[in-house]
Order: C-alpha cells, then sequence, then structure tokens
C-alpha cells in the first residue's frame, strides 16, 4: 500500500481507503456486525488506514462499527473521516432516497462533534465534512469559524466538504475550494462518470485541496462483474438506477478492454489507478462488501501506474461517449 498525505496537514492516508457506508446502511446488501468488524479489520492488515463514514450511515452504526474495529491500539494507525449536518435523529429506519433536513448552525454542529466522537470512542475526528451541503453552508463565515475552533480544542485535525448525495453540486464545489474550505473535498468521480469532477479536478490542483474520491466504480459497473442479466433486490440501492444505465454502462466497458489484455489489472484495479494518476486525489475509497474484492482492491495501491498513452485514450473515449450512443438519443 502506498500514502499520501493530505495538504496542508501531515495526515497520511492509503491511497486506497475504505467506504463505511457499505456495511453499515444495507444499500448493498446486508452485513451484520461481525462480517463488517472482520471485514475492516481484514482492511487493516492490508495496508488500509483511512475509513470513512457519516454520522447518518445506518444511524450511527458506521461510527459505531470503527469503534468497535479499532478501539484501544488500533486508533492510533487509522485515520478516521466522518460527517455532520443532518437533522438524523429521530428520523430513523429505512429512508429510501429521501434528503433529511439540514442544521449548519454552530450549536448544532458542536452537538454532531460529541455525538460523533461519543459512537466512535475516541477524542478526536481526523477529517470532518459538511454531509451534501448546499451553498448557504459553504458560504457560512459562523459555521467555519466553529470548525476551527474545534480544531483548535483538538476533537477535529482537519476538515472539509462532501459533495453530493448524487453525482453533481459542481458550484458548490468550485465555491468551496475558492473560499479555501478545509483540506479536503470529497467527491464522485469516476471513468464513466466524469461530470463535474472533469472541473473540480484542475481547481483542485490549483488550491492545494486533497481530493477524497468515492463511486470509482461506478456502483459497480467498473468492477467488470454485471451482465445484461445482473437484477438487483429492492432494498439495493442499485435497483434505483434505469435499466438504460446497465445496458449502456455495459457497452461502455466493452471499450476499456485495453487496460486488462496483458496487463496486470483487473478493470476494477484499473479504474482506481486512473484516479491515482491524478496528483490532487489523497484517497479512493472503493465500495467494499467482501473479503476477495477487498483484497483485490486493496492490491492497486502497489500496480504499476497507468501509461499515459492509457490516460489520452480514456480521455479520447470519455468524449466520443465511449462510442455509445444514450438510451435516448438511440429510441429517438
Amino acid at each position: 500500500m502506498r500514502y499520501r498525505t493530505i495538504p496542508g496537514t501531515d495526515i497520511a492516508v492509503s491511497e486506497v481507503g475504505f467506504g463505511v457506508w457499505t456495511v453499515s446502511t444495507g444499500w448493498w446488501g446486508q452485513t451484520d456486525d461481525a462480517e463488517a468488524i472482520a471485514l475492516l479489520r481484514a482492511a487493516h492488515a492490508r495496508g488500509v488506514t483511512l475509513f470513512d463514514t457519516a454520522d447518518t450511515y445506518g444511524s450511527g452504526r458506521g461510527e459505531t462499527l470503527l469503534a468497535e474495529a479499532f478501539a484501544g491500539r488500533r486508533r492510533d494507525d487509522v485515520v478516521i473521516s466522518t460527517k455532520f449536518g443532518y437533522a438524523w435523529e429521530g428520523h430513523a429506519g429505512p429512508r429510501g432516497q429521501r434528503e433529511l433536513p439540514h442544521d449548519w448552525s454552530p450549536a448544532f454542529l458542536r452537538r454532531a462533534c460529541e455525538g460523533s466522537l461519543r459512537r466512535l470512542g475516541t477524542d478526536r475526528i481526523e477529517v470532518y465534512h459538511l454531509h451534501n451541503p448546499r451553498m448557504d453552508a459553504i458560504e457560512s463565515d459562523e459555521l467555519f469559524a466553529t470548525l476551527d475552533d474545534l480544531v483548535a480544542e483538538g476533537k477535529v485535525r482537519s476538515y472539509g466538504v462532501s459533495l453530493g448525495p448524487k453525482i453533481g453540486w459542481r458550484d458548490e464545489g468550485l465555491r468551496a475550494m475558492g473560499l479555501g474550505r478545509g483540506a479536503t473535498l470529497q467527491i464522485s468521480h469516476n471513468i464513466l462518470e466524469q461530470a463535474p469532477g472533469r472541473e473540480l479536478v484542475p481547481v483542485a490542483r490549483e488550491t492545494g485541496t486533497g481530493l477524497m474520491v468515492r463511486v470509482p466504480h461506478s456502483s459497480g459497473m467498473l468492477e467488470g462483474k454485471y451482465t445484461l442479466e445482473t437484477t438487483f433486490p429492492p432494498g439495493d440501492h442499485r435497483s434505483h438506477r434505469p435499466r438504460e444505465w446497465l445496458v449502456e454502462g455495459l457497452a461502455k466497458i466493452a471499450s476499456l478492454g485495453f487496460l486488462t489484455e496483458g496487463r496486470p489489472y483487473t478493470l476494477g484495479q484499473a479504474a482506481i489507478k486512473w484516479l491515482l494518476a491524478e496528483p490532487a486525489v489523497v484517497t479512493v475509497l472503493p465500495n467494499v462488501y467482501g473479503l476477495e474484492q477487498l483484497e483485490e482492491f486493496a492490491a492497486a495501491s502497489d500496480l504499476p501506474d497507468l501509461e499515459p498513452e492509457d490516460l489520452s485514450r480514456i480521455a479520447d473515449l470519455y468524449a466520443a461517449n465511449f462510442g455509445v450512443a444514450p438510451a435516448a438519443a438511440a429510441a429517438g
């Protein structure tokens, strides 16, 4: 495993991190606590040190799983990233795609921070992110002054902004970096879905912002395991994707065979290496839900870097929509 340092800090993180969302929310299938904890520890044993969660994941379960997995001596060997901003307590249970209300007041921020520290069983959070903020939060000087106070108090080591919930929020990302709202920006970005990441990456480079990238495999499409017969159970978040996403996605990844033919990568590993080719990216957060998959993704860091020709070819393919006509255009 290779490591990178979050800009402006002394916090080193593994190039491949662990998105705790996968094992704590049930949206990728059910994982009991013992299985989740065993997978988290297996990741750490393979060099993964960055674990990304949020207070909303499983109504706090993502944080308590980390506490159980890394209590005691392991705590000093892990970097915990969590998020705040949703007034989620009192809204327990399945919520589907429904958004919860935000609360960006300093008082709520302090309560949220104390709640996360308690659930995590720790005295500090290495990376603390605003969770899917809109422009009002990003422009709140009062909110960021409170975050600075939490840093001064030693409860938070660094902070930033996590964009979402869906791929988008270009303006919020540009504004956050333009105002210097923290050391990190978490974005969804991958070979197939490069908007608005293509605009955010060069600005991150210019402003010295460290990018933490989630959805590196386009909800599993870039793992290379789907077929036209693939279906997802109703509770799985991928079941909300339209049929066209699967059909078009499979057609697109058919053009990426050059990344794996006679090469040392699986498609899933190549997708991670494509992201790590960007110096502004400090860590990639794949969705991990099994040991075999964990081993595959964790091993990507030490594989040879992609060649410049590979990166150029991917850019050309993206510009041409991978040679695939969108379903809407084809239907017309």
